[in-house]
């Protein structure tokens, strides 16, 4: 179903000129039909020069030579459309495709026309694996050596792309192509993302003509906050409305769009669904496909899986599987009721693979359906990074605890078990099922040093051009090589300048060489790896692995590098790091060990920042915000989704709302503040004409406090007044309601959020643009009367 209907559409066209591809005539030409030329070489500097008219003006049309145009520009003959899919956080043996328990039929499908990838890397994270796909360098020196909300000052950590690192969409635009960008963005600054910008980091930014998507991290599926362009999306009235379904919707449409406005120009388009990252949340029919299925447990998983890998051929017939961490409990260790609740959380996790699918399936039956399928070529990457094990070793049921340093125990989450997978928790199944999505590799998500973490699936398909149907690739390749190959098949060089920028060197390798050759020797014979300190170096069959903090470990101190141990595995031979070789290869291990450092010092790596919780924290790292050292905000304006980077920031201090209003004679109902949504976040609103503040507290506890008597009809002046108690962070306070100076209700807020609200909604007056701050409710939740003026004081 389409989310928003476009009631009028102005289209502009306007064709671009570039030096190189105008129309030739000779000298003595005069008017009359003019010929084209050849189309330029390989630019060395984009944008080309300006159009310019070459032939003799004279003083009227009649004594001049014929006119020429500046032509459409197009890219060189035969270059293929471009599919790009990027899942997000997806361990190797997760899908059925290469061996694991999620089905997934489409890609299947796609695999046996096409190439499985079975040695291809990421770098163990979100944003920066982002930076290295659209840019061809590694993530540090695209500025984006972690995710945005962990940015730091230094040059590998801004959270900006630097124009130095022009990205594929960029060169591809300005070559011809039609470029959009479906879904997931998480690589605009966390204080850029609001609805003014600025918009040099936006996808608009970066080389994409159209964007449809979210600006964050994650988002709830049922209740996300989307942008078109620049311009929020409203929120779906539809009841059986979720992101992945829309997202394919939107890719579909551009898609088609295009090809019937322009069928000769080629596209590139980008899709980056939220799946399978948390929450997760699925349609219940989806996740009912799974009941009773994952009760063997996540030790069990992984003897299956690795049994099905071998059978197809993704993992080479003497892999190992590698042990369970000593951390993580055997699942013959858990209670009935602790399994219960993990196998519950993995069909969950598994409805919500499978739909997405489905759903990128519709997106691929709709290129086959183009009449120039055949020349399209469709890169599929099963994971930004691997499983994730964020959920703790216990799962959770709100992912936002966490990175408030609160870890969930099974017995509060066994309370929502029936809820879990819908709207109103924002839920993660336990870092076991992390690990077993990660058959047969060792650990997850954000370990850089271990392949658990960035050896991800893949998948090529070029009808056209690939001749080995179903084949399987076993060269060493890094999500840094995807730019390289998109330019190679385009038949595009990157330019040494672009946009007046001279561009740091691209470190991918173009991985065209392999498309019909499996024999075909490793032309990467190295690659760094780091994210959070945890660290490898991979030369030449060889590779050395330095983890700094197991990830469900949300205090990280007490730790120095070069104390920290180093592993050393011969990869060749050893597909899973199983056999650590370090006692025996001392010299190898050391000469790696070095060149870590070497690289690190050249890639921008340096200096490392092992810290985790207190990175999320605006406050402590300093990071920039338009809100930054004001002390008060009066907004006059409807205003609604501005993101919590660009909001007042009421952690950890006391603070006063205070709301010009209008109520009607019934009463008034309807939101009037809110920050933050079923994660954590306050609200402050009227309901049945009595006045309510609030604090959800990481979704443990919510702190509510209702007015004693109605408030009073016509112009009012109402207050919501927080006194912090101080001693640290995260502390409680004294929440005072007013009505025309008359205190109307008092209560305790004990704990608050002290890190962070949510990774994807803000600040909204007027109503509740996202999800509710608590339950008593249900969104959009419109103020029923007039809102003149809201007041936010720091105190």
């Amino acid at each position: 179903m389409e989310r928003v209907r476009i009631r009028g559409t102005i289209l502009i066209v306007i064709l671009l000129a570039c030096a190189g591809g105008a129309l030739a005539q000779s000298p003595d030409t005069k008017a009359g039909a003019a010929t084209t030329v050849p189309p330029p070489p390989p630019a060395e500097s984009l944008p080309r020069p300006d159009f310019h008219f070459k032939g003799q003006v004279g003083r009227t049309y009649q004594d001049s030579d014929p006119p020429t145009f500046p032509q459409v520009l197009r890219p060189p003959k035969g270059a293929p459309n471009v599919l790009l899919i990027l899942l997000d956080d997806v361990g190797f043996g997760q899908f059925s495709v290469f061996g694991g328990g999620v089905p997934s039929p489409n890609m299947e499908k796609l695999a046996a026309q096409g190439l499985r990838y079975t040695r291809f890397h990421t770098t163990a994270l979100c944003s920066p694996s982002r930076a290295a796909l659209l840019t061809g360098r590694d993530h540090h020196m695209a500025g984006t050596g972690v995710i945005t909300e962990l940015a730091t000052g230094y040059d590998g950590y801004t959270g900006i792309i630097p124009k130095s690192a022009g990205t594929v969409a960029e060169i591809l635009k300005q070559n011809g192509y039609a470029t959009a960008w479906i879904g997931k963005n998480h690589n605009t600054p966390a204080w850029e993302t609001s609805e003014v910008g600025p918009f040099d980091h936006w996808p608009s930014g970066l080389g994409f003509d159209y964007f449809y998507g979210f600006n964050s991290g994650d988002t709830s599926q049922f209740e996300p906050v989307l942008f078109e362009n620049h311009n929020r999306v409203s929120r779906s009235t539809d009841p059986q409305y979720h992101v992945s379904h829309d997202l394919a919707d939107h890719a579909i449409a551009w898609m088609r769009r295009e090809k019937e406005i322009d069928p000769a120009r080629p596209f590139f388009l980008y899709v980056a669904p939220s799946a399978t990252h948390s929450p997760h949340m699925a349609p219940k029919e989806w996740i009912d496909k799974f009941k009773g299925q994952f009760d063997m447990g996540w030790d069990r998983y992984r003897d299956i899986t690795m049994e099905r890998q071998k059978k197809l051929g993704v993992v080479p017939p003497d892999t190992k599987l590698t042990p369970r961490p000593p951390s993580l409990p055997a699942w013959n260790s858990l209670n009935a009721d602790q399994k219960r609740l993990y196998a519950r959380m993995m069909e969950i996790f598994a409805g919500f693979g499978a739909q997405i699918d489905y759903e990128m399936g519709r997106v691929l039956d709709a290129v086959a359906a183009l009449p120039d399928a055949d020349n399209t070529l469709v890169i599929y990457i099963m994971g930004d990074n691997g499983a994730s094990a964020e959920g703790g070793l216990d799962g959770a049921t709100n992912e936002v605890a966490g990175f408030n340093g609160v870890l969930e125990n099974w017995q509060s989450n066994l309370k929502h078990i029936d809820e879990l997978g819908g709207p109103k928790y924002y839920n993660h199944f336990p870092a076991g099922w992390a690990w077993a999505m990660d058959t047969p590799l060792q650990w997850t998500k954000q370990v850089a040093s271990h392949f658990g973490g960035t050896r991800n699936p893949l998948i090529i398909s070029w009808p056209t051009k690939i001749t080995d149907k179903g084949g399987v690739r076993t060269q060493f390749h890094h999500i840094i090589d995807v730019m390289p190959t998109i330019l190679e098949a385009a038949g595009v060089r990157a330019p040494e300048t672009l946009n007046g920028i001279p561009q740091k060197p691209i470190e991918g390798i173009s991985m065209v060489y392999t498309f019909n050759d499996a024999k075909a020797a490793d032309r990467r014979k190295s690659q760094i790896f780091e994210l959070v300190s945890n660290r490898g170096m991979y030369q030449d069959g060889w590779m050395a692995s330095s983890m700094s903090f197991i990830p469900w470990a949300a205090t990280r101190t007490a730790y120095d590098p070069d104390k920290a141990k180093w592993e050393l595995y011969h990869i060749d031979k050893d597909f899973s790091q199983a056999d650590d070789l370090a006692a025996q290869n001392p010299d190898q291990l050391k000469a790696l060990v070095d060149l870590w450092w070497a690289e690190a010092a050249r890639h921008d790596i340096l200096p490392l920042d092992w810290r985790a919780v207190e990175r999320m924290s605006d406050q402590i790292t300093g990071r920039p915000s338009v809100a930054a050292g004001r002390k008060t905000f009066v907004y006059e304006t409807p205003l609604v989704a501005l993101p919590e980077a660009s909001a007042p920031d009421l952690k950890n201090k006391s603070f006063t709302i205070t709301a010009e209003v209008e109520i009607h004679a019934d009463g008034g109902d309807g939101m009037i503040f809110t920050q933050g949504g079923i994660t954590a976040g306050w609200g402050f609103y009227l309901q049945k004409g009595k006045l309510v503040g609030l604090h959800n507290y990481i979704g443990l506890e919510r702190y509510r406090v209702v007015s004693t008597e109605n408030v009073p009809t016509g112009k009012a002046t109402l207050v919501f007044d927080f006194k912090y108690d101080g001693g640290g962070m995260g502390k409680g306070g004294t929440i005072t309601l007013l009505a025309n100076g008359k205190k109307i209700g008092e209560g305790r807020a004990e704990k608050t959020a002290g890190i962070k609200y949510s990774l994807y909604e803000g600040q909204d007056i007027g109503e509740d643009s996202g999800s509710p701050v608590d339950f008593t409710y249900t969104p959009p939740f419109p103020f029923t009367g007039q809102i003149h003026k809201v007041t936010v004081e720091l105190k």
